[in-house]
């Protein structure tokens, strides 16, 4: 009886991984796709206010 505990734990512990590894990944995307947007709109801001000056 104790083995069949101790697999389902195991198995449970490796779902459990598995899911806060897909929740890192998906929060690092999300982390680099905003910094993503942010860069381009600090490059269009620079773009406007060069063009500003010329």
């Amino acid at each position: 009886m104790h083995m069949i505990e101790h697999e389902l734990a195991g198995s449970r512990l490796r779902e459990l991984q598995a899911e806060a590894e897909a929740v890192s990944r998906a929060r690092r995307l999300y982390v680099a796709r905003r910094a993503a947007r942010r860069a381009e709109r600090a490059i269009q801001r620079a773009a406007r206010a060069s063009s500003a000056v010329y």
